[in-house]
């Protein structure tokens, strides 16, 4: 994962400020988690305000999770244990969002709603088992420039456009179907390639 990501030139001159005071990372990876589970309670209730507002809040969320990282780079606070705690909430958060949605789902599309939320939950959750624990593939950032790279998880920016913009219900199909698909097939290819090594 890269560490020179669109969000990270955002949080960069903020957490410059942050190091001079005493905020640890995992400080950071805390209030990351705090605020990614009140945009989910916010995309629960189903109400279009609170799904705005929780857009919002969740955009937050993914700023402080590059906020993190990146205060640990500049004041040598990197830790293995702070890793694995900022995947863990990473993990959670973005579980918490589509479970959230699901659940706020209800209200319009029934019972089917709150299934798809917790199947792209899962989803993700699955995912971020096989790249950072199984470690069955690397991810990898896209280069947009010299020293600006956009990493698959950036993509999550899209979730507050898209309920913003209404399309809340058809983007939980997609992750319904997307992502369970994804760690299935990441999870063959593994397989593949460990029978063809052995």
């Amino acid at each position: 994962m890269s560490h020179d990501t669109i969000i990270h030139h955002i949080v960069r001159g903020p957490v410059r400020l942050l190091a001079k005071t005493s905020a640890t990372p995992n400080l950071v990876t805390t209030l990351r988690l705090v605020t990614a589970a009140i945009a989910s309670a916010c995309f629960a209730t189903g109400a279009p305000g609170w799904l705005a507002i929780g857009g919002g809040v969740f955009i937050l969320s993914m700023l402080l999770d590059r906020a993190d990282g990146e205060l640990a780079r500049q004041t040598g606070q990197m830790s293995v244990i702070g890793y694995r705690y900022d995947l863990a909430s990473d993990c959670l958060a973005g579980v918490l969002c589509f479970v959230g949605l699901g659940l706020g789902l209800q209200a319009l599309h029934g019972p089917l709603g709150l299934w798809l939320g917790v199947l792209a939950g899962l989803g993700i959750g699955i995912l971020f088992l096989e790249l950072n624990v199984l470690k069955l593939g690397e991810v990898r950032g896209y280069d947009l420039a010299p020293g600006l790279t956009v990493d698959p998880d950036d993509a999550m920016i899209f979730v507050p456009i898209l309920i913003w913009c209404g399309q809340a219900w058809p983007m939980v199909i997609a992750a319904a179907v997307i992502t369970p698909l994804a760690s299935i097939i990441l999870a063959g290819v593994a397989l593949l390639g460990r029978r063809r090594t052995a």
